[in-house]
């Protein structure tokens, strides 16, 4: 679970700043309410987002070799059609994918080129970079290691896609 949307590690962070306002003393009581009322709520909301963090790890589990050659076409339109397979390098976050068929020749050295994924909810959900001038072999890499591995923007990861992207 270290490897958390933004989104959720923003949730966390302010879940323990409420934690620790409420432990020091400083909640303080809503109208009609008391403190034990905040005490209640914050527990209730903590347990929600420990619900979503489980969900997402959850997600995360599902991922295996299939989906992630899936995601690579579906991301590139030159790779329609390439019929990637991929083995794990690290689980849930790397892996290595070599194609069946060349992708389109639009490029003709594919060395470091980079291109996105998208999961089957047609959400960004990493990135791949090629490995050789054919574009036959490609190392790809999930969630924010797509991000430190400089293949998708942060702000990118996550976002819907109307389709593989072209150009």
């Amino acid at each position: 679970m270290s490897d958390l949307t933004p989104e959720l590690d923003r949730l966390g962070a302010a879940l323990e700043r409420a934690a620790a306002r409420d432990v020091a003393g400083e909640a303080t009581p809503r109208r009609g309410g008391d403190a034990r009322a905040g005490r209640l709520m914050a527990v209730a909301f903590a347990a929600l987002a420990l619900a979503g963090g489980v969900a997402f790890a959850a997600t995360r589990a599902l991922v295996d070799e299939d989906t992630v050659a899936a995601s690579l076409p579906a991301g590139t339109f030159s790779l329609i059609g390439t019929e990637p397979t991929c083995t794990v390098v690290r689980e849930g976050v790397e892996y290595h994918c070599t194609l069946a068929r060349p992708p389109a020749p639009e490029v003709e050295d594919w060395t470091g080129t980079v291109e996105p994924t998208v999961d089957a909810t047609e959400h960004v959900n990493g990135g791949c970079r090629a490995l050789d001038v054919a574009g036959m072999e490609w190392r790809c890499y999930l969630g924010q290691e797509a991000v430190r591995q400089q293949i998708i923007g942060a702000g990118f990861l996550g976002d819907p896609s109307a389709g593989p992207g072209r150009g």
